[in-house]
C-alpha cells in the first residue's frame, strides 16, 4: 500500500512540477521587464533540478541527481551573472 502511494505521489508531483515549468516558460517569454524573465529562468532551472531528482527517485538511477546537481551550479552561476549584467551593463569587469 504505501508502495503504492509513493509511486502516485511521484507521478503527481512530476505532472505538477511540468504544469510549474509551463508556467515558468510563459513568464520567460511574455515577462515586461527584463528582470521578469530572468525570475522566470530561475525558477525554471529550479523546477528542472526537482523534476530530475523524482526522476532519480522513480527510476532509483543516480545519473539524474548528478544532472540535477550540475543544473544547479549552472544556474546559480548564471542567476549570478545575469544580476550583474543587469546593474552594471557588464558581466566581465
Amino acid at each position: 500500500m504505501s508502495e503504492l502511494l509513493i509511486i502516485w505521489a511521484i507521478l503527481v508531483s512530476q505532472i505538477l512540477l511540468t504544469l510549474a515549468m509551463g508556467c515558468a516558460l510563459y513568464r520567460m517569454a511574455r515577462g515586461p521587464r527584463a528582470q521578469d524573465r530572468i525570475l522566470g529562468l530561475d525558477a525554471l532551472y529550479i523546477i528542472a533540478m526537482l523534476l530530475l531528482v523524482t526522476f532519480g527517485i522513480r527510476t532509483a538511477n543516480t545519473i539524474y541527481f548528478e544532472a540535477a546537481l550540475i543544473i544547479a551550479l549552472l544556474g546559480f552561476v548564471s542567476s549570478i551573472a545575469f544580476a550583474k549584467f543587469l546593474m552594471r551593463g557588464e558581466v566581465i569587469e
